[in-house]
């Protein structure tokens, strides 16, 4: 069911864009409508990764799609964030996979990686033919990182990794992992290795019962003395700023997703509320109580747009923050939330079937909301900023 999804522009921003931006979302918006919209819907409730689509993302230059070279398309910042809003306004999962492979998988190789880890996997992920995934989070440390118990033990030319990651995105079916451990040889600094997953030790298990993200892999990492060569070092990796970084890339293009849920949201009860009538036959859409929601979504939207749109150009121009990207993350996931339960009102009992897309949106922004830093967190993080003072 549901309604055909309306370009929302209010501030006319798409005047603002260039006419590549304008070509890569529309070529993003037509893939998203005819590949995932007609599907997400029975994926969800399977708990079902679509990776048949894997192949043709890879074809339309989705994954690494900011970097340059070995592969890659090469876009801006910008491009990118309007590839990962129409992502997301397919589904959050199918964004989140996108951004585990960029940002936080092919980044981290680009960024850090030596010319051979470079030359083997970037161009195969660009691709889709090898997936990839971040291995940061461990049970009992997600918000604070640098608790983090994995280990890793110089032994002769390798390096010996012991520890478990917990809520890693395509863990179960992922190639090559980026494991962040901390050496002990080099008094306990955080680095980063590429772990093949076939590796003796190695073993991956999925996370069951979600009601979120079901459309997406999730899963726990154990690794039990894997032995991973030297040159499995990403050598430009030190310290806990370096997957810090990554996550900072993620981040930007979760700030644009969750705009593209938000229109979702928008666009459905916008035009349900036309069309749906109550007392005196006449639409919901004519009382005061439906236009006030309608009229928060709409401005909090375009907030949004420009709050991502202006930190994109930042990051085009090299000037961006990590407090930037902090706002806009907060921000926009934030407001998407709020803009699925809106929605959810204005449809009433018709909001939680999955004849529409609004609780869909609704759980797995619950889930956005706290990966790649918390609301909480994000806002210690401005406060620092702010006041030069850090409160955690």
């Amino acid at each position: 069911m549901g309604f055909k999804f309306q370009n929302f522009d209010f501030l006319h921003l798409d005047a603002s864009f260039s006419e590549d931006e304008l070509l890569v979302r529309r070529t993003a918006r037509d893939f998203v409508d005819d590949n995932i919209i007609p599907i997400i819907e029975e994926c969800f409730r399977e708990g079902r990764f679509p990776r048949e689509l894997v192949p043709m993302m890879g074809e339309m230059g989705f994954f690494g799609a900011n970097l340059e070279g070995y592969g890659c398309a090469g876009m801006s910042n910008v491009e990118y964030g309007l590839v990962t809003q129409e992502l997301e306004r397919g589904d959050s999962g199918l964004r989140s996979f996108v951004s585990v492979e960029s940002a936080l998988v092919m980044y981290p190789i680009y960024t850090f990686g030596s010319n051979e880890q470079k030359n083997t996997w970037l161009p195969a992920l660009a691709s889709g033919e090898k997936l990839g995934c971040f291995g940061l989070t461990e049970p009992g440390f997600g918000s604070n990182p640098g608790g983090m118990t994995t280990t890793a033990r110089k032994s002769g030319d390798e390096y010996i990794l012991n520890g478990e990651k917990m809520w890693i995105t395509t863990g179960t079916i992922a190639d090559i992992a980026v494991i962040w451990a901390r050496v002990e040889d080099e008094d306990h600094k955080v680095r980063g290795f590429l772990v093949e997953t076939d590796r003796p030790g190695f073993s991956a298990f999925d996370v069951h019962g979600k009601w979120s993200l079901r459309a997406s892999v999730t899963s726990g990492l154990s690794l039990q003395d894997v032995h991973v060569p030297a040159a499995n070092l990403m050598p430009g990796a030190g310290g806990l700023k370096s997957p810090l970084m990554c996550l900072n890339q993620a981040r930007y293009g979760i700030s644009w997703g969750a705009i593209g849920a938000a229109m979702d949201c928008y666009n459905t009860a916008l035009q349900y509320a036309k069309t749906r009538k109550q007392f005196r036959n006449q639409p919901i859409a004519s009382h005061q109580l439906i236009q006030e929601k309608l009229v928060w979504m709409a401005t909090e939207i375009s907030k949004a747009q420009l709050l991502s749109l202006q930190v994109g150009r930042l990051k085009d121009a090299g000037k961006e923050g990590h407090q930037h990207i902090s706002m806009a993350k907060r921000n926009n996931v934030w407001m998407a939330l709020e803009c699925a339960r809106l929605a959810r009102d204005i449809l009433g009992a018709n909001g939680i079937t999955e004849d529409y897309p609004i609780m869909r949106h609704m759980m797995n922004l619950e889930s956005v909301k706290t990966y790649e830093g918390t609301h909480d967190i994000h806002t210690l993080v401005l406060g620092q900023h702010l006041t030069g003072i850090a409160a955690y």
